[in-house]
């Protein structure tokens, strides 16, 4: 029996690839970065503004009550294993706005049962459904499809949000093709299942159970390196890329059945999967360093990317399709620089 290959590879459900810090120390000494247009005349005021800004996020994100945004909603969300993750926070965002019934999954399933057990004890109108599941195995999701359809009658929304990311750049040369194969199976062909399978469902009405018109919200996560070069390597670029793809494809190939498909493209998020990064930063007192590149001067939490995949989950964004939307602190909006300390 042939050996497996094994490759360095992450599970991640969010980790978009960008690392605002260098692999080796660099010679910054009389260089200033920042945008074009400056920013607070401290460094001082820097550290002030962001460790607020921070603040108030974590605060909003512990928040339990809801709008009913989701009220009578059925749905998936793939990729909930990072207690930090965007799965995790959609999956309580999701809760606490009223969703009826959430199923979770994902291919380590260790957090779920704890995960569960504190959603439904916090917000007990919604039930929670969890499995070990394989994002990019086709008999595995129209299983799971098959099964809310059962048990429910209808599906509103699929939040594709698992995947992985490869541990560091590494050159071209240096990358197998089973590992390109690999990293293109779980980001674009888990992504083109849930599609696929999801949108079916979504055509299905269900009058007696609160259904009357066929539609719902295939949500992809993506990344701004599926937007823009330099910010990761190959393999895991071109899967984000086909993603984006994907979202802009499907919302045509799916027109009129008020079904719509759009894709998140995170940039420097902080969650268990970049906690490496942030853990190596803090050792060297370089944590205000983080994400200095974008004009929020800061990285963002999953709770952030949660509140749009909320919006596009809910009929508040009932016009909104066929869009990749970075949330990425405007990072992808200019060209970030070094300049001159005269």
């Amino acid at each position: 029996m042939t050996p497996k290959h094994t490759y360095r590879l992450q599970q991640s459900t969010d980790i978009d690839a960008f690392d605002d810090t260098p692999s080796q120390p660099a010679n910054t000494e009389g260089l200033i970065v920042g945008t074009a247009r400056g920013g607070p005349a401290s460094s001082a005021q820097l550290r002030e503004i962001r460790k607020n800004a921070l603040q108030g996020v974590r605060s909003r994100a512990e928040s339990t009550v809801g709008s009913g945004k989701l009220k009578g909603k059925v749905g998936v969300i793939t990729g909930v294993g990072p207690e930090s993750g965007i799965g995790t926070a959609a999956a309580k965002l999701f809760a606490r706005e009223g969703a009826k019934h959430i199923y979770l999954g994902d291919y380590d399933d260790t957090a779920l049962p704890n995960l569960k057990k504190w959603l439904e004890s916090t917000y007990p109108p919604t039930k929670i459904t969890i499995l070990k599941a394989d994002a990019a195995s086709p008999p595995t999701i129209s299983t799971l499809i098959s099964q809310v359809i059962e048990e429910n009658g209808h599906l509103d929304f699929f939040f594709a949000n698992a995947g992985v990311s490869q541990i560091r750049p590494r050159p071209v040369s240096a990358i197998d093709e089973k590992e390109f194969e690999e990293v293109m199976r779980i980001n674009a062909l888990g992504v083109f299942v849930a599609i696929k399978y999801a949108s079916e469902a979504m055509k299905i009405i269900s009058p007696e159970k609160g259904k009357s018109v066929p539609g719902g919200s295939i949500i992809l996560t993506a990344s701004i390196a599926g937007l823009k070069a330099n910010a990761g390597p190959i393999p895991y670029s071109a899967s984000k890329a086909a993603v984006v793809s994907m979202a802009q494809t499907a919302a045509y190939d799916l027109s009129g059945y008020n079904i719509r498909v759009n894709a998140l493209c995170p940039g420097l998020i902080e969650t268990d999967m970049t906690r490496g990064m942030f853990t190596l930063a803090e050792a060297a007192g370089k944590s205000d360093k983080m994400g200095v590149l974008n004009p929020a001067h800061r990285q963002g939490l999953g709770s952030e990317v949660a509140q749009v995949a909320l919006f596009l989950a809910s009929d508040d964004s009932s016009y909104v399709n066929g869009q990749a939307i970075p949330i990425d602190g405007g990072l992808s909006s200019g060209v970030p620089y070094a300049k001159m300390k005269l």
